[in-house]
């Protein structure tokens, strides 16, 4: 671990600031490549949150480094190709012929990229190359091309034909398929909800899978549909926040540390109140602050559902 001192009278943050720009200049880190996080520079600087906090800032003042959704701060420069289920045509827009297909990958692109808010059919048009109203041709509203993105989306996964042994390795499989098409569309968990589900064709496979699965096991059609429901509420109710944190992150332009950095003087408040005990106990048993992992709460809550649902299904 990196130790600083005051040897030098010159103040920590700036020591780092000078050790990153020097990672920078000689090539280490070259434009995209993601720099480390304030909880990193705690780390590995041996110095306060707030300081590491101050050191990206001055990077950031400095035009060295900037936040971009979905990827945390990264060295200013070009960023590498956004990834996309199909690759963009080479030709030029203009010279290829307008299709639904077209419209709609193109739509997914810049959900996927920027955000399902920014979406709009001007921007769709734009993105192609062709005139503002060219795309309402061959769909008619901002609603019409959501539900035809969400469509296709959902289709980028599918099953085997040879499906796996056991109810529990099919349902676990079906998740985790889900769970793979909300991390590469993240706004896909924003659309629809439990009670005023989305209704198409693509989401309906998925369905179909998990209900396939428990059917045949004497469960009556309620319990069995209230299980389906269930498994998806986990793996979407968990998708939101993908989105939610990615819009939040391009609003106020600070990473997830780099806002709870900055929480850091109410959270101490709500320790040191009194009122909280043992939630001031879990804050004090983090030594490195706690990381809220995703894909770690999703497997393990599958699981932990799963376990509890077995003597329902196999009873």
């Amino acid at each position: 671990m990196t130790k600083l001192t005051r040897a030098s009278g010159q103040p920590p943050y700036l020591r780092i600031v000078a050790g990153i720009r020097r990672r920078i200049m000689d090539g280490e880190l070259g434009p995209g490549d993601r720099v480390p996080s304030t909880r990193q520079i705690a780390k590995e600087w041996g110095v306060a949150l707030a300081t590491a906090t101050k050191a990206l800032t001055t990077l950031r003042l400095e035009g060295l480094v900037e936040t971009r959704p979905r990827i945390g701060t990264v060295v200013a420069g070009t960023a590498p190709a956004a990834p996309s289920s199909r690759q963009s045509p080479s030709a030029p827009p203009s010279e290829q012929e307008l299709t639904l297909d077209r419209i709609v990958r193109t739509a997914i692109d810049i959900a996927d990229t920027e955000g399902l808010s920014t979406l709009s059919m001007r921007g769709v048009a734009a993105r192609l190359g062709v005139a503002t109203m060219s795309p309402y041709r061959y769909v008619p509203s901002k609603d019409d091309l959501v539900l035809l993105m969400a469509d296709a989306a959902f289709g980028d996964e599918t099953y085997p034909a040879d499906a796996p042994e056991g109810w529990r390795a099919r349902i676990e499989l079906g998740a985790r398929t889900l769970w793979t098409l909300y991390r590469r569309h993240p706004w896909l968990a924003q659309l629809g909800s439990l009670t005023r589900p989305l209704l198409v064709p693509n989401l309906m496979v998925h369905s179909e899978w998990i209900l396939s699965a428990l059917d045949g096991h004497g469960l009556d059609p309620t319990t069995l549909f209230d299980i389906h429901v269930l498994i998806y509420s986990h793996v979407q109710g968990l998708a939101v926040h993908l989105e939610w944190e990615a819009h939040a992150e391009a609003t106020t332009g600070q990473s997830e540390d780099q806002w709870m950095d900055s929480r850091a003087p109410v959270l101490q408040e709500l320790v040191e109140s009194g009122r909280f005990p043992t939630f001031a106990k879990m804050v004090g048993a983090f030594n490195d602050g706690y990381d809220l992992r995703l894909d770690v709460l999703f497997e393990s809550g599958l699981k932990a559902l799963l376990d509890g649902l077995t003597p329902i299904i196999e009873g």
